[in-house]
């Protein structure tokens, strides 16, 4: 029996993502509130009130699994984990994407903001994934503390050492995401750095398209800021040069939604992703 739009509590979507097509969303969390490490002052879903200091089961991955089975006939480019805070605080993360995978032919992405990454259990359930977009807002400690507000324990330089062991020993494709607001759009070759050290595949030019407390950049400023990662990519050897893609470079396709209005609004789904 199909479900009807609002039956289903861990699906929702597809949304028209600039980065992923038509991406359908698994929230492994599903929590009346947010649940996340950090509380970034451009957030779509409003203030952090819930910092967890453990990962645990919030959804069973036989419940994820049960939704997916009755999803409708639908056209997917990627299944995607993310919702209402940071994944990656499923402890179950790693055994949802082998069981999404085993019963869908889609790729699977996850979005995480990167601060658990230093955790090896955390690297090794991403590693399931065939891309992980990494959130990297800051480019030193004191940028990190003023846009991404991380609650205690939750360190820059660990999560910068948390990504680079992930691309060192995964297999997955790793995307870097950075969310340009006034606080770090005068200094993009700040991150250069970073990326020498990181080496990531993609970097993913962001600014706040959806609702939120912090206005987005313009086109224009994105441009520039894209000019100057095309500016370093300019020194890599051809091997190394990571792809370049901007919030503003491409316009979402259409889809059709199998979630009512307010599922999407509860995670953010105001415009595009």
């Amino acid at each position: 029996m199909i479900k009807r739009k609002q039956d289903f509590r861990y699906i929702y979507g597809p949304v028209a993502s600039w980065r992923l097509g038509a991406s359908l969303g698994i929230d492994p969390l599903s929590n009346k509130e947010k649940v996340c490490t950090l509380d970034c002052v451009y957030c779509q879903l409003g203030k952090t009130l819930v910092y967890p200091y453990r990962r645990r089961t919030y959804v069973s991955t036989e419940a994820i699994i049960e939704e997916l089975k009755a999803l409708p006939e639908v056209q997917l480019d990627y299944i995607t984990f993310s919702g209402r805070g940071e994944p990656t605080l499923a402890e179950n993360l790693g055994q949802a994407i082998k069981a999404v995978k085993e019963i869908r032919p889609e790729p699977v992405a996850v979005l995480t903001n990167s601060s658990l990454m230093i955790r090896p259990g955390v690297r090794e359930a991403l590693a399931g994934a065939d891309l992980v977009v990494a959130k990297l807002d800051a480019y030193s400690s004191i940028c990190f503390e003023k846009i991404n507000y991380p609650q205690p324990g939750i360190e820059f330089d660990l999560m910068i050492e948390g990504i680079k062991q992930f691309k060192v020993n995964s297999n997955t494709r790793l995307a870097l995401q950075i969310m340009f607001i006034e606080e770090n759009k005068n200094h993009p070759e700040e991150f250069w750095p970073l990326l020498d050290y990181i080496q990531p595949d993609e970097v993913q030019i962001n600014t706040p398209l959806r609702r939120s407390p912090v206005p987005p950049l313009s086109p224009e400023e994105i441009f520039q800021i894209k000019k100057c990662f095309s500016i370093y990519n300019e020194f890599l050897p051809e091997e190394r040069k990571i792809k370049l893609v901007s919030v503003y470079d491409v316009k979402p396709r259409e889809v059709i939604s199998i979630s009512d209005e307010n599922t999407l609004k509860r995670r953010g789904k105001y415009k595009n992703d």
